[in-house]
């Protein structure tokens, strides 16, 4: 874990009014939201990390945002042009309406989650509705390239992993979850993937806060950045019991 030298990062989380329901949680009191942005190439294991800090807190005061369902509709393009689309630009993703929500969970308003098919690389009409939360976790390979994006972020995290391990996981990823063929997999990592990660995704390391070797292996790491966002919540829940 190394963290980043620059000690001047300011963490922007405001205190905000709101209630928040879902099963087992409610939340009335003036509290904080924490944005923890996540990010890395390509199969570099952002999930995983994600998943197992979920995992170390309750489910019931984390929310877990993929910048992938923000990609944009491509639903009035012929189907051949739209698997030749390059998805690893930051312009291929709706990054106005991913800042929108954000802003608006810390205002402690809902939002209406976007649901993408990857398989026709379109948003369906229908969305999911999620309430506001203590921590919102924000996960993408270019969350870090939108300057925007990185004024709503309190934590940024890059998960670094070997360009041979990430590329082998994406293969396997793209041909059992998204309908791929081995040779579209290679053909776009080769055109737009690999050329993209260097030109955004790699440059944009520079501005993480805590670099994380080896993913959802590194125990030491997550458990570390767990324990930061237990004593935030901790933080919280007594700041409300004062006010009670």
């Amino acid at each position: 874990m190394k963290p980043k030298q620059d000690s001047s990062t300011k963490h922007r989380a405001q205190s905000t009014k709101y209630k928040a329901q879902s099963p087992g949680y409610e939340w009335t009191k003036q509290t904080t939201t924490m944005i923890i942005g996540i990010s890395g190439g390509t199969g570099s294991g952002k999930t995983t990390v994600a998943n197992r800090i979920l995992a170390s807190v309750s489910a019931n005061e984390v929310l877990f945002i993929q910048q992938d369902l923000y990609y944009r509709n491509l639903k009035d393009m012929p189907l051949d042009y739209r698997n030749q689309a390059n998805f690893d630009h930051p312009d291929a993703v709706d990054n106005e309406l991913l800042i929108n929500h954000l802003k608006k969970l810390r205002a402690g308003e809902p939002v209406e989650l976007p649901i993408y098919d990857f398989r026709t690389h379109t948003r369906l009409p229908d969305t999911t509705r999620i309430n506001p939360k203590p921590i919102v976790i924000v996960e993408g390979i270019l969350i870090f390239a939108e300057p925007r994006l990185l004024e709503q972020m309190d934590i940024k995290v890059f998960v670094d992993t070997p360009d041979d391990i990430r590329f082998i996981r994406r293969l396997r990823r793209d041909i059992a979850e998204r309908g791929r063929t081995l040779d579209s997999v290679i053909e776009q990592y080769l055109a737009t993937v690999r050329p993209m990660h260097t030109q955004f995704v790699e440059p944009s390391k520079r501005f993480a806060d805590v670099i994380i070797p080896e993913g959802g292996h590194n125990l030491v790491s997550i458990d570390l950045i767990s324990g930061k966002i237990r004593e935030r919540l901790a933080n919280a829940l007594h700041s409300m019991e004062g006010q009670v």
